[in-house]
């Protein structure tokens, strides 16, 4: 079992010992934390919270309500809801902060605490540290009685956040509902499952729903990738579907599958947002180290900019907001449209996705094969306490010193036809090893001299 506790909040497994694993006094310290950090030099405060269809989540809402309304601060549940429409709704609600309930792609046994700032983003990494440093400390200080916080259910914002959607110039509503699409959605039995269909019935299309009962109990690995993503594959065939929306449990990140069954690439997602973004409005754009080439090539065609960032959403909000950036997001399926919010969001890259699609006039694999080709290995290292992470790392950027290599973020090696890159995850025990190139094989055997080489010196 697992406890990881980092700058951008602590997630971890259900039951265990404290300290080891997300228990229900893991969780009231860690809030405390942060509503005790929040609060600092503020009268009043209030908070925004909401969480997944995780099987833990009501019993983490229970402890992060009681704990922060015993420090003396107002919260306003949104209950079931998405991390992109907390987001959305502390700015909106005024709010001094949020907390999103939810470790996304992780697998049910897991939960989290996603903190975000007044402007509804995650938290900086320095405000992370304080949390951190003050949850060792245990230094808390409680409201008495007449000072207890206030607590509120709203169930408004689902329809706030999509009402800002549909308010964006890059969405033709009267061009989709004309376009009279037929989908599919996998929603993996999380809170995707109210919101997906909402946002796609209100946009007049029909729903094949699959797996859109918000139970907890994940049919299957809720991470969107190809090998996960079989049972919307054969669905959309047998119902002939135009295509297939995919999100993970907190709707931050978005797959489609086109009519026949093949994977459009969850790489592609941010490609496909932003080509047509930028056909609207010029502008930067911005992905991680780990994500595709396509957008570059791309921001190109479109004599834009385009930089990488180190991998983490705030990091890339951090260099959107450098360079001014339109677009952006991660190579995972997360697209970030400022005009929105700074933050991932599945929602509104359907709604854009589907404007896309409707204005092209064009099949979902034909859009796909009309992007230039690269294919992505994502492969994982599994770690034990024993192995030195950043020694390995060094002897990689030593090993291959004669080539392109960049050290922001772990070390990316980058070749003539592809790169890969190595990085410690910040949510798993892991080392992600990640690939490119123009084939599926040229990318597997990148990786595989890699970890052939980092398994020779573990």
């Amino acid at each position: 079992m697992t406890l990881i506790k980092s700058i951008s909040g602590i997630r971890g497994t259900i039951g265990g010992s404290c300290g080891d694993n997300l228990t229900p006094l893991d969780i009231v310290k860690f809030t405390a934390a942060y509503g005790t950090i929040i609060k600092q030099g503020r009268s009043h405060v209030k908070i925004v919270i909401g969480r997944d269809a995780r099987i833990s989540g009501n019993m983490l809402r229970n402890l992060v309500v009681s704990t922060l309304n015993g420090l003396g601060i107002d919260v306003v549940d949104l209950d079931l809801s998405t991390t992109p429409t907390v987001e959305v709704a502390v700015p909106m609600e005024k709010a001094d902060g949020g907390i999103i309930l939810t470790a996304s792609h992780n697998p049910k046994q897991w939960n989290a605490l996603k903190l975000l700032n007044e402007k509804g983003e995650f938290i900086s990494a320095e405000v992370g540290q304080e949390v951190l440093d003050l949850a060792a400390r245990e230094d808390f200080n409680f409201a008495e009685v007449d000072d207890l916080g206030s607590y509120v259910l709203d169930d408004s914002y689902m329809e706030k956040h999509v009402d800002e959607i549909f308010n964006l110039p890059y969405v033709n509503l009267e061009a989709v509902k004309n376009a009279k699409f037929k989908v599919a959605c996998d929603c993996v039995n999380s809170s995707g499952g109210i919101f997906v269909p909402y946002i796609l019935e209100r946009m007049g299309v029909e729903v094949v729903k699959l797996y859109c009962e918000p139970t907890g109990h994940f049919p299957h690995n809720p991470e969107p990738l190809p090998e996960h993503l079989t049972d919307i594959s054969t669905k959309i065939v047998e119902t002939q579907c135009d295509f297939g929306f995919v999100v993970d449990p907190d709707v931050d990140r978005l797959a489609m599958v086109c009519e026949d069954g093949s994977m459009f690439g969850e790489e592609y997602t941010l490609v496909a947002v932003a080509d047509y973004v930028l056909s609207k409005k010029k502008g930067n754009t911005v992905s991680n180290l780990s994500s595709t080439r396509a957008l570059r090539d791309v921001s190109h065609k479109h004599g834009v900019e385009y930089q990488a960032s180190a991998v983490g959403e705030v990091n890339v909000v951090a260099k959107m907001k450098e360079i001014n950036a339109v677009i952006g997001g991660e190579g995972n399926g997360g697209v970030i449209l400022p005009e929105l919010h700074y933050g991932r969001d599945a929602l509104v890259g359907i709604a854009i996705f589907l404007s896309l699609m409707a204005e092209k006039g064009m099949t979902c694999s034909e859009l796909r094969k009309s992007y230039p080709h690269y294919e992505i290995s994502k492969n994982k290292i599994q770690l034990t306490p024993d192995i030195d992470v950043d020694q390995i790392l060094a002897n990689l950027q030593e090993t291959y010193k004669n080539e392109d290599v960049n050290t922001v973020d772990g070390v990316k090696i980058n070749f003539d036809k592809g790169w890969v890159h190595l990085r410690k995850s910040n949510t798993e025990p892991i080392i992600r090893v990640y690939s490119e190139s123009s084939s599926v094989e040229a990318a597997n055997a990148l990786a595989q001299e890699i970890m052939d080489h980092v398994n020779a010196l573990v």
